[in-house]
């Protein structure tokens, strides 16, 4: 059997005094996940690195509310959740299996600043709500952004988890960009000289 990667020294630090938290989640994900169709059965030697940390380093972008779009496993959704207590979180999820997931981890890591959601990301009523919205492995950027920038406040900020091809995603999403009002469109890549991989975060502030 595939053994779990050990812990990166970086988890420490990015995590905290939550670290304990961290580790409970990463264990349950390691033991269950596979099973419940969270994750493929190659990622437990890389899933501190890939998964875990590549969501945990994007946490200080946060304030306020924040919900986390396609939550699925609970990435990024449930790691920011660990890492920043101060931030309340909504996890939109329309699968039941998933919701059941986040809902059991939840309760289980006794995080009182979470709320699941089950729905499509088109078919949330609260417009106009958040302070940030974040996604991550969802889809393309032109895709995303008709049902995620909706969400914000004016003022509000998405902040996408994004793969290497980010620049040509925003490139390809112009027409979106413009009919959603953002502004100041960019790529942040976090990580650098702490993580193995670097995370690219796509962010953009909706403006009235």
């Amino acid at each position: 059997m595939t053994s779990l990667e050990i812990e990166p020294a970086a988890a420490q630090s990015l995590f905290g005094d939550r670290i304990d938290i961290a580790r409970k989640f990463t264990t349950a994900l390691a033991e269950q996940g596979e099973e419940r169709g969270l994750i493929g059965p190659l990622e437990l030697p890389r899933l501190w690195t890939r998964h875990i940390l590549n969501s945990a380093i994007a946490a200080p972008l946060f304030h306020g509310t924040a919900a986390d779009i396609g939550s699925g496993a609970g990435l990024p959704g449930l790691v920011l959740a660990i890492a920043r207590p101060d931030v309340s979180w909504t996890l939109v999820e329309p699968m039941e299996r998933r919701v059941n997931w986040l809902n059991k981890q939840v309760a289980d890591l006794g995080l009182e600043n979470v709320e699941v959601l089950r729905s499509r990301a088109e078919d949330v009523r609260a417009v106009g709500t958040f302070d940030f919205v974040t996604a991550r492995a969802v889809s393309a950027l032109r895709t995303l952004i008709p049902f995620t920038a909706p969400l914000l406040r004016d003022g509000g900020e998405l902040a996408l988890l994004k793969g290497m091809n980010a620049p040509a995603e925003i490139d390809a999403a112009a027409k979106q960009i413009k009919k959603h009002r953002l502004s100041d469109v960019r790529v942040e890549v976090l990580g650098e000289g702490v993580l193995d991989e670097t995370t690219r975060v796509v962010r953009a502030t909706v403006r009235g």
